[in-house]
């Protein structure tokens, strides 16, 4: 798999990642969801020059311009809930992209083990098309795999993308042994570590909770 690191160099992302992670600035969830999706509009404009694209042209008030457009079909997949503001971020760049949308949910057994649970997928094909997976938190390994495992029979990407806000060392690691060799990771921040819990430290928290308030557990 190859890794995308986009806190590697100095930008303006900086400033979203640490809105997200300021536990002050988390209690207005407009900003969170917006400073997600902002992420994501970063992620998918660095994902966009790795694509393919075709010489056309336009006409405008003056003359004709040469362009370039993209020319592969893509696929967003959001991992419900937490995954749809970073799904609103990529798809505002990649306006004319199919939608998939797919419930991936910890479900606990005790207070410190839980297991992935999918119930709900709707889903365009896949075939030979760039699929993008967004889910805001890579922790565990988790989500990632159990949604790819569950999108098989929707057909074979040409790409695989997985896009995400922050990650844990672990979790990178699992789902570059798990997924296609030539997939890719685009990611803002990489930290060091999990809880017993299975949270990225220091992370930034529930990601869903913070977008859309607390839930009761089941």
């Amino acid at each position: 798999m190859q890794i995308h690191h986009l806190l590697q160099s100095r930008s303006i992302a900086e400033k979203f990642i640490a809105e997200l992670r300021d536990i002050n600035v988390q209690k207005d969830m407009l900003r969170f969801r917006r400073n997600v999706e902002r992420v994501g509009e970063i992620l998918a404009y660095e994902l966009s020059k790795t694509l393919e694209y075709k010489k056309d042209t336009v006409e405008t008030p003056i003359g004709k311009a040469d362009v370039f457009i993209p020319t592969e079909e893509i696929v967003i997949c959001s991992i419900l809930r937490a995954g749809l503001p970073l799904h609103n971020g990529i798809l505002g760049y990649f306006d004319t992209a199919e939608n998939t949308f797919i419930s991936a949910y910890r479900h606990h057994t005790s207070d410190n083990e839980f297991e992935i649970k999918v119930e709900y997928l709707a889903s365009p094909s896949l075939e030979n098309k760039i699929l993008i997976l967004a889910d805001p938190m890579l922790a565990t390994y988790g989500s990632f795999v159990t949604v790819f495992e569950a999108l098989k029979p929707m057909g074979t990407p040409k790409e695989i993308h997985l896009v995400s806000v922050i990650g844990a060392k672990p979790g990178i690691k699992f789902v570059s042994d798990n997924l296609p060799e030539r997939s890719h990771l685009w990611i803002a921040a990489i930290d060091e570590h999990l809880n017993e819990k299975g949270y990225i430290v220091p992370g930034l928290g529930d990601a869903g909770d913070l977008s859309f308030g607390p839930k009761l557990q089941h």
